[in-house]
Parts: structure tokens; sequence; C-alpha cells
């Protein structure tokens, strides 16, 4: 029996299975190492400039556990924080502004500069993919514009004089 059923008063059915969603470890990896690696060679510089070499830097498997870990939670009270924030202004979708905001709430305003500026250029990149994908709204949308009575400039001109 597992430890509190009989406690409970639960039968031995078993308990709804729980995904844990990890991040991936390739991705920690790198992460850790670069950063680790940028704050060794800035303290190092100041130390030891010639000494330090681009030497593998080795990460146990429980350090790489503990960074996953602390960013995967991370990850979730920012996401709780902003759909808080979103349900607080009658929204279903959370926007980046909620992420910004949860930021200030959760007491991490350092973050939002280096964010938005990922973000900035997140959608420079993406840009050219969208408009070379949507290639066909833009012709829907050009359609609909033809459809649509074309005003003139000097009638709308003369309108706004009488009033």
């Amino acid at each position: 029996m597992a430890k509190g059923d009989a406690a409970e008063g639960k039968s031995a059915m078993p308990a709804p299975s729980v995904v844990v969603e990890e991040l991936p470890k390739t991705i920690v990896r790198r992460l850790v190492k670069d950063k680790l690696s940028q704050l060794s060679s800035s303290s190092s510089e100041k130390a030891k400039s010639d000494e330090v070499g681009d030497e593998e830097m080795m990460l146990h498997k429980d350090t790489l556990l503990a960074f996953s870990e602390s960013a995967r939670i991370f990850i979730h009270y920012l996401s709780a924080t902003a759909n808080d924030i979103c349900k607080e202004s009658k929204r279903q979708t959370i926007n980046a502004e909620d992420v910004f905001k949860a930021l200030v709430d959760m007491e991490f305003p350092e973050f939002i500069q280096p964010l938005r500026d990922s973000l900035g250029e997140f959608r420079k990149k993406n840009a050219g993919r969208k408009s070379g994908n949507k290639g066909n709204g833009v012709t829907k949308k050009r359609k609909s514009e033809e459809e649509l009575p074309v005003k003139d400039e000097s009638e709308s001109n003369v309108h706004e004089e009488k009033n």
C-alpha cells in the first residue's frame, strides 16, 4: 500500500499520473557552461589573464539537474503569475506585457530589458518568415479591399468642409 492510502481511506486505485516536463538537458548544459565560462573568464582576467585557456568545464549530473529543476520551477511560477495578471484583465491569452508585469511582481525587473531586446530580435527574425508564409493572406486582403467601393478624396474633403 502506498503511503497515506490507508489513512485517507482511499482504495488501491492508481493515482493519476502527473506529467513533469523537463527542460532539454543539452540546452541546459550549454547555457550553464556558457554562463559559467563567462563568469570565470571575467573573474580570471582580473587575476590571471595569461594562464587561463579554453579548458572543458565538467559539470556533475546533479548540478545540471538542479539548474534544470530551478529553471523549470521559475518558468512555472512566472507563467502562473502572468496568468493571474491576464485573468485580472479578463482575458484568456497571456501576452508579452503580462509576462513583463509578472517579472515586476516577482521582483525581477532586471530581466525585463534583456527580455524586451530578445523579443524584438525574435520578432525581426520571424517577420520575414511570416510575410513569406502568408502570401495568400495578402492577396485575400487585396481582393477584399478591391471589392469595397473606393472613396474619392475630393468627396471626403467636400464633406468635411460642409461640417
